[in-house]
């Protein structure tokens, strides 16, 4: 077997099985080194002799062919656990991609929907679907809304705990228990919209359920079988959309949405990251950012003296006047 694919394989066969990270995380770090093993041969270089002015020379590169900073820095992270794992197993003796600088990105801030539009999305109601379609749709917009779920998080929800399972909803205690990057779990407390919604889509979803259903799915396609991300990200923009939203939502916006208004109302950065899984408090201070933002919309739109400083016009100096004589 070629020496080259052999140390991926087994990698990547590392993080699937020993690790658990989600199969679209694999699949990114298999792209991602398949592109490193593709230059390392047309440099003629094997991966375990790779050094850092290697990898300069290829970030170099595809920041020439317009690959954007982000989309880098995401490349060469995935090299960065690659030769950190083949370092710590003393198949290599230092990791060439450590210290190694990727061209800077602007952070963007997450994008978010106001108060107004969540509202409206979730207590859309589609007429022209079947009652059972509506009831499971509102559910999974209350519980991404109300819960801040991944969308990950929320297909793998059973209706209760299984040997299997992978996350499940207590409706007694109004809590829904997931299994969150990183195979950690957290407890999410459900509100009462969603815990509403909830029992609606319960009352329907066995008409649904047939010879070879998924018994344990929380939701479930007309087939029984369990839903696929892909699935209920076509139905979320569908719903967005036809509840006059101006921009087509996608589930992550949910969880920022729900993220951003808690800080808003409450400003407990840390119960904030709680609840939201996040294992830095660092990757939770975005939000702080978009409260900012709000805090300046809502003084632009109210204060008498937002004009003058959105419009950047200076107030005229005033007249300088000789004391008088005393």
């Amino acid at each position: 077997m070629d020496p080259q694919g052999d140390w991926v394989s087994v990698y990547l066969s590392h993080v699937r099985d020993h690790k658990r990270l989600a199969a679209r995380t694999v699949a990114l770090y298999t792209l991602d080194l398949s592109r490193l093993t593709a230059l390392a041969d047309t440099a003629g270089v094997a991966l375990t002799s790779v050094q850092p002015s290697h990898i300069r020379r290829w970030v170099a590169q595809m920041h020439s062919a317009g690959r954007s900073p982000r989309g880098i820095a995401l490349i060469v992270s995935g090299w960065r656990g690659f030769y950190h794992w083949m370092t710590r197993y003393g198949h290599m003796a230092h990791n060439p991609v450590q210290g190694v600088r990727t061209p800077k990105a602007a952070k963007p801030l997450p994008k978010a929907l106001g108060v107004d539009d969540a509202v409206r999305l979730v207590q859309h109601q589609q007429a022209s679907d079947a009652p059972e379609l509506e009831a499971r749709d509102a559910c999974i917009t209350e519980l991404l809304y109300g819960c801040g779920l991944r969308i990950a998080e929320l297909v793998g929800l059973d209706v209760q705990a299984g040997p299997d399972s992978l996350g499940w909803i207590d409706v007694q205690d109004g809590v829904a228990h997931v299994l969150g990057k990183g195979a950690k779990r957290r407890s999410v407390p459900i509100g009462t919209a969603a815990l509403t919604a909830l029992q609606a889509w319960l009352g329907v979803r066995a008409q649904w359920l047939g010879p070879t259903h998924d018994a344990l799915a929380l939701f479930v396609g007309d087939r029984g079988q369990r839903l696929s991300p892909q699935h209920i990200r076509v139905r979320l923009k569908r719903r967005s959309q036809l509840a006059g939203l101006s921009t087509p939502v996608h589930p992550h916006m949910l969880r920022h949405s729900y993220a951003s208004h808690l800080l808003q109302s409450s400003g407990d950065l840390r119960a904030v990251q709680e609840l939201l899984g996040h294992a830095s408090i660092s990757t939770t201070q975005v939000y702080t950012r978009l409260d900012f933002q709000h805090l300046a919309k809502v003084y632009d739109a109210a204060h008498p003296r937002a004009q003058a400083r959105s419009d950047h016009s200076p107030e005229p100096l005033p007249v300088s006047r000789k004391p008088r004589s005393v």
